[in-house]
């Protein structure tokens, strides 16, 4: 009976660690919106990048296979906030290919399409090629690669509040959301003894709690006066 209980709280504590980090990713996935809103009211994508949004489409399509049973039983948390993201992604990216001009849009089709095509070789090779305990390891080495490379990305924000002493560029609330994400995904992917969710979640919540330090001490330092960011 005890040992019925344990297992009970420990399956909580996991399940709430996973839907708390669906919370804060989806703050992330809507974070862009301001971004669509002016590419919409200027029916132009000026001079935004669609390259964050492919990189990010490819991540959530590789996470999200990671948590389907059929690679890795146990762990739908990571398949559902994956699949919110790859529907996230996908609309920004069909925005951007609306409003984009001609050269800019036939790029970001050819990086949309290398991105379904790749996606596809891995669901191909990894259900055809590999068994189970096999797939699972191959998906999960590219997932942990696919997170380590957009966790990452805040090392250039990192440097650049360190090299202009203003955290202008660093909105408060993107890097908080991705701190409790990251440390969300962290306590799930211990609780189920998973190494390839916890890992690049561990090195998430480490950047992010480098951002919020930095955010505090030269906020402090403006007293405060932190202009909004001008980064989408």
């Amino acid at each position: 009976m005890v040992s019925l209980g344990f297992e009970f709280s420990y399956s909580a504590l996991s399940n709430a660690a996973g839907i708390a980090g669906n919370l804060f990713a989806f703050v992330l996935f809507v974070s862009p919106l301001a971004v669509f809103r002016r590419i919409i009211r200027n029916k132009s994508t000026e001079q935004f990048s669609g390259l964050p949004y492919i990189y990010a489409l490819i991540n959530c399509l590789i996470c999200m296979w990671y948590g389907l049973p059929l690679v890795s039983p146990g762990i739908i948390l990571v398949a559902t906030v994956n699949s919110i993201g790859v529907i996230f992604q996908l609309t920004y990216i069909m925005i951007f290919i609306i409003y984009a001009e001609g050269a800019k849009r036939s790029k970001m089709l050819g990086l949309l399409a290398t991105v379904f095509g790749l996606f596809a070789l891995i669901v191909i090779v990894s259900l055809t090629c590999l068994e189970p305990p096999m797939r699972q390891m191959f998906v999960g080495y590219l997932s942990v690669a696919s997170l380590v490379c957009m966790f990452a990305s805040p090392l250039f924000i990192i440097n650049l509040v360190i090299r202009t002493k203003s955290v202008e560029f660093m909105p408060f609330y993107l890097s908080l959301s991705t701190f409790l994400m990251s440390l969300s995904f962290l306590s799930y992917g211990m609780l189920k003894h998973d190494v390839f969710i916890f890992v690049p979640n561990g090195i998430g919540s480490v950047l992010g709690a480098i951002q919020l330090l930095l955010y505090a001490y030269y906020s402090r330092i403006h007293g405060g006066d932190a202009r909004q960011p001008l980064l989408g």
